[in-house]
């Protein structure tokens, strides 16, 4: 029997709780909230976070992101004024700023990013045709380096022209891109923070010629250092020959210093053995011409009245 009377009571309490449920809602910092009552927008949008009211049931919560949100862009083939195909891939970043304006022109993200499609590839479009590629590619004068030479490099040289003063570039170029696109964005309750181009390229079929002329570039800047090279390799042997040859000169001066003073004190040394025993030195002479014109295989005819015999024929009397 008590039992029964409580049945009323927890009916009336879930059902309180249902009702409760339904009426409360809590928005993140991170959100923004949107009340439609069936299906058309009640009262402004609610960006304070907390715990909120509604009418159950009949009343619905849409959330929306409030943060900044990105957006890729496909590639897109676009000519530049001077006719250059080229492949333009561009990124951008947005946020909702007026979610009831959002949710009446596109209510959802897949929606609004069809819509960035069309608006961010338009204005891109827009831009690029009405500028050369070379300012496209660049943001100043700075003349490239060696080291930078790359794929924008080779872009650029493949035009085959003078390249004229930079007066845009590229920067100033973006910011024209996210400048008309903004005009139209605030239409759908969004605003674009920015727009950036992440990628410059080609079309195909001018692509391997690009490639082609940076390697001639490479092979070019690669012949100019070997070239240097070469030079400097002249000059350096140059040197090292400049620099034997006076080695090797005052060597011989030297050495044939030291063999004018030896001769000139052997020399000496002969004058005074001479000038103490003429016959002994003249023996020793002579006996020095046997040693340096003799040996085993030299046949020497000699007359009784030469010199050469004088000793012979006194050491065979002895």
């Amino acid at each position: 029997m008590r039992i029964e009377r409580w049945i009323p009571i927890i009916v009336v309490v879930i059902i309180a709780l249902v009702v409760l449920s339904g009426a409360l809602y809590v928005v993140d910092q991170t959100q923004q909230i949107v009340i439609t009552q069936f299906g058309e927008p009640i009262g402004k949008p609610i960006t304070e976070p907390g715990l909120h009211f509604k009418t159950p049931f009949i009343q619905k919560v849409n959330y929306f992101d409030k943060r900044i949100q990105e957006w890729d862009g496909k590639p897109t083939q676009i000519p530049t004024q001077d006719k250059k195909y080229i492949w333009v891939d561009t990124t951008a970043r947005w946020k909702i700023v007026d979610a009831l304006k959002f949710l009446q022109t596109t209510g959802t993200a897949r929606l609004i990013l069809a819509r960035l499609d069309d608006i961010i590839d338009s204005a891109s479009r827009n831009q690029i045709t009405s500028h050369l590629l070379y300012e496209l590619v660049r943001s100043s004068n700075r003349e490239f380096i060696q080291s930078e030479l790359g794929a924008e490099a080779a872009m650029i040289r493949e035009t085959e022209e003078e390249i004229e003063e930079v007066k845009y570039g590229r920067e100033k170029i973006t910011q024209a891109i996210l400048e008309e696109a903004s005009e139209v964005a605030p239409q759908y309750g969004i605003e674009l923070v920015d727009v950036r181009i992440k990628r410059i390229n080609y079309v195909e079929e001018v692509r391997e010629k690009v490639y082609s002329r940076m390697i001639s570039e490479r092979k070019r800047i690669a012949e100019r250092y070997r070239s240097e090279g070469e030079g400097e390799k002249a000059k350096i042997e140059g040197m090292r020959e400049k620099e034997l040859q006076r080695i090797t000169s005052e060597a011989y001066k030297k050495a044939r210093e030291i063999e004018g003073k030896a001769d000139a004190e052997a020399t000496k040394i002969y004058a005074q053995a001479y000038n103490k025993d003429p016959e002994f030195y003249s023996f020793l002479k002579t006996l020095e011409a046997y040693q340096e014109t003799l040996d085993k295989e030299t046949w020497l005819i000699l007359n009784s009245d030469g010199e050469f015999y004088k000793y012979i024929e006194s050491l065979s009397g002895k």
